[in-house]
């Protein structure tokens, strides 16, 4: 799914335990403090892959321009 800029990817990372991993479309990293990231894994363990990707698009809408420019 793309959202804001960003691949959303659901995954199963323990039984009934959903995360969610956000990378940039343009394929740039995420840079955080000087600090360059190609993906980042947010969130807590959701019951749902729906509700991991809810956590995320509230991660990405809380990014600000100089999180996301290399």
């Amino acid at each position: 799914m793309i959202y804001g800029g960003f691949e959303i990817q659901s995954f199963e990372a323990g039984r009934g335990l959903w995360h969610a991993r956000i990378q940039r479309t343009d394929q740039a990293p995420v840079v955080i403090d000087g600090m360059a990231f190609p993906t980042l894994e947010v969130g807590f363990a959701w019951s749902d892959p729906e509700a991991a990707i809810a956590d995320a698009k509230a991660h990405i809408d809380r990014f600000s321009p100089r999180f996301t420019n290399p």
